[in-house]
């Protein structure tokens, strides 16, 4: 299908696998698990994260975007599922993540351009079309892998950098 024919994302979702396994290179179990402060996550929590979200929210809602009409969405909180998280294998998230990417864009590059124009209401922001949950998507993705890129930036470099790591101010 040509590119301008196709829901919006696409290629960034698809994308997002790779880039993590590239931020992941190198990372032992012990670094995967690694938390800067208790109240924070871990590589391999995020990745738990992400696997679950990936099923439990937003492939739900493609689905239900495209079978019902204007169907409601509660939020989706992840506060709500730590304990699903925690313990978690990052190899074993990250997998199942990829996994269910895989179909996901597979599936959304079978729909047509005007399905992203398939309304829902968001029991928060009202409502919302599947194209504009596509960007919302992505941007989700983007501030995971912001998230997992500082964290490895933390665990891996800092201090091996020495004295030319002082400069950076890490917030992982």
């Amino acid at each position: 299908m040509a590119q301008e024919l196709e829901l919006d994302c696409l290629d960034q979702l698809q994308a997002t696998p790779a880039i993590l396994r590239g931020l992941m290179c190198g990372l032992s179990v012990e670094d995967a698990e690694w938390k800067p402060a208790s109240d924070r996550f871990s590589v391999a929590e995020v990745l738990a994260h992400l696997s679950h979200s990936e099923g439990h929210c937003y492939r739900t809602r493609v689905d239900r975007f495209v079978s019902e009409e204007l169907p409601e969405f509660e939020p989706d909180e992840a506060q709500m599922y730590l304990e699903l998280y925690r313990n978690a294998n990052a190899d074993a998230a990250f997998d199942h993540f990829k996994e269910q990417r895989e179909s996901n864009v597979e599936y959304l590059r079978t729909l047509p351009r005007s399905a992203g124009e398939r309304r829902a209401r968001h029991q928060e922001a009202g409502e919302i079309t599947l194209q504009q949950m596509l960007h919302e998507w992505t941007m989700h993705d983007l501030g995971h892998i912001r998230q997992i890129a500082e964290l490895v930036r933390a665990r891996k470099h800092l201090q091996a950098a020495g004295k030319l790591g002082d400069s950076y101010l890490l917030k992982p």
